[in-house]
């Protein structure tokens, strides 16, 4: 999965969750340009980061990071 689907995954579920960038970035401890960037897909993020936000969403990092099934 390329930087950019993984952005669009992390703003969906960070919107699932209700969270806004503000309230993400704080939970794991970032600002909320990092979060902006990663969202937008122009900053790649590093797994440890990945990790960081899947718990905080409170999904499993495969699900963030996988690619949907193609039915």
């Amino acid at each position: 999965m390329d930087h950019y689907q993984l952005a669009q995954r992390i703003r969906a579920f960070r919107k699932l969750k209700g969270y806004t960038q503000t309230e993400l970035a704080e939970e794991i401890g970032v600002s909320i340009a990092i979060i902006g960037a990663i969202e937008r897909g122009t900053r790649k993020a590093d797994p440890r980061l990945i990790r960081r936000i899947a718990e905080a969403l409170g999904v499993e990092e495969e699900e963030m990071t996988s690619a949907p099934e193609r039915r």
